[in-house]
């Protein structure tokens, strides 16, 4: 069963924090973290306690455009995306692994948006991440 993680708004997601509740994909999230916060994508990372989901959860933005929410589960975290009717269709032309894809395209619209939602719990799933990334970041 998943289990979210990190509901004690008294406790900041440091270093130490992540590393007890991701275990090994601590390795993942790190390597994530780096390559988001590179002079490559130049996005900014930053934790911040939401009430609605009595959760801490990590807002990725390039200026005031969110690309993605991380949120940390039990020995593995979530990257969440979201896009539109109109940019969903770029993602099947993403060089990315065709699980991906096949979960995105029965993904159900929340609203306006379509969720793409991947676990990660190691290193090898960042390149994909990071392609989504990348396309995200392009979009207007």
């Amino acid at each position: 069963m998943e289990t979210r993680l990190l509901g004690e708004k008294e406790v900041y997601p440091n270093k130490e924090v992540l590393e007890k509740v991701l275990g090994e994909s601590y390795l993942a999230f790190n390597a994530l973290i780096e390559n988001l916060s590179n002079e490559k994508y130049a996005l900014v990372p930053e934790w911040r306690f939401y009430k609605d989901g009595q959760s801490w959860l990590c807002k990725v933005s390039n200026k005031k455009k969110t690309v993605c929410w991380i949120s940390a589960w039990n020995k593995f975290f979530k990257v969440g995306f979201y896009f539109t009717e109109k940019t969903r269709l770029g993602i099947n032309e993403l060089d990315i692994e065709n699980r991906i894809k096949e979960d995105f395209s029965k993904s159900e619209n929340i609203g306006k948006l379509i969720p793409l939602i991947i676990n990660v719990s190691r290193i090898e799933q960042i390149n994909d991440v990071l392609k989504i990334v990348e396309y995200k970041k392009k979009l207007k």
